[in-house]
């Protein structure tokens, strides 16, 4: 039986996965490094292999690679969080096992869909993960990415009836979603704001963190925003949820994988292109992302 104790708040930070130029291959030196920064500006947890980090298309070989070295290069300094989105069960129980016994703390799952999924299959789904596992897993809702979107009431039935389902990362762009969850469970349910604009309001509202990749390019001020809100300092917080904002939606629009990666890229670190068939940002986006990262006194 596992721990459904364990207890994840604050900044959860979420390295893109970086390639060669040359080879094409991950990079894992530079990884190490986007860890070692996402740890030094205030994240409490590394969730790796995630939307930013483009865990969808890497092959089994590279996505073991790139858990492992998380796994092994953050040892123990904070929890690790390794994200799984695959399309058939079998394919995602290989994964979470993996990365249990690499020593990940969570498993984030989002259910990916080719045909549309009915709730039955989903649950079963996260069941068979449960059954093979004996870490936490974190329920993903991303209906932009995975196709699929669950209610609420459904996650929390997970939440209720799966023993290693423990949490929620609600990543749909609907606040009203968090006051459900944080009325639904009583305030019991531990949910975690996965979209990034939403941040002032999804802390707010109960989240016990704030999954994000926007520590890569602007350092702590995420963690200056969650600790503000915290802390009931409502003028500060205001403060530096509008100090991001612009940048915090420009990221989602364009792409967290493409903007992060253009964005280090200006700061003076190239982490190579995002994995085919995404694209690089569209160069008249790259002057507006600096402009931003200048505004943030986040540019070299």
């Amino acid at each position: 039986m596992m721990n459904r104790t364990l207890e994840l708040t604050g900044i959860i930070g979420y390295p893109i996965t970086p390639f060669s130029n040359v080879t094409g291959k991950v990079n894992i030196l530079q990884l190490q490094s986007i860890i070692d920064g996402l740890i030094s500006s205030g994240s409490s947890a590394i969730a790796a292999l995630g939307s930013a980090g483009e865990g969808a298309y890497l092959d089994t070989a590279e996505w073991e690679e790139t858990a492992l070295a998380t796994i092994h290069h953050v040892a123990d300094r904070v929890p690790v969080i390794i994200g799984i989105s695959e399309l058939t069960s079998s394919d995602a129980v290989a994964r979470a096992v993996f990365a249990d016994k690499a020593g990940a703390k969570t498993v984030m799952v989002s259910p990916m869909s080719y045909y549309k999924l009915s709730e039955d299959e989903i649950f079963d789904h996260y069941q068979a993960i449960s059954d093979a596992i004996s870490v936490p897993i974190m329920v993903y809702n991303n209906p932009s990415t995975s196709g699929i979107d669950m209610s609420p009431e459904f996650m929390c039935k997970m939440v209720n009836s799966i023993t290693n389902v423990t949490m929620v990362k609600e990543s749909s762009g609907d606040i009203r979603r968090m006051h459900q969850l944080h009325m639904l469970s009583n305030g019991t349910l531990p949910f975690y704001n996965g979209c990034n604009y939403l941040a002032l309001e999804a802390i707010n509202a109960g989240a016990k963190g704030w999954c994000s990749a926007a520590p890569i390019l602007i350092g702590d001020l995420p963690k200056q925003l969650f600790d503000s809100i915290k802390s009931g300092d409502n003028d500060m917080a205001r403060k530096l949820f509008y100090q991001q904002i612009t940048f915090l939606e420009f990221i989602v629009k364009q792409g967290l994988a493409a903007s992060i990666k253009v964005g280090l890229k200006l700061q003076g670190t190239d982490v190579g292109s995002p994995r085919l068939p995404l694209k690089d940002l569209p160069a008249r986006e790259h002057e507006v992302l600096r402009r931003i990262l200048v505004d943030l006194n986040r540019f070299n």
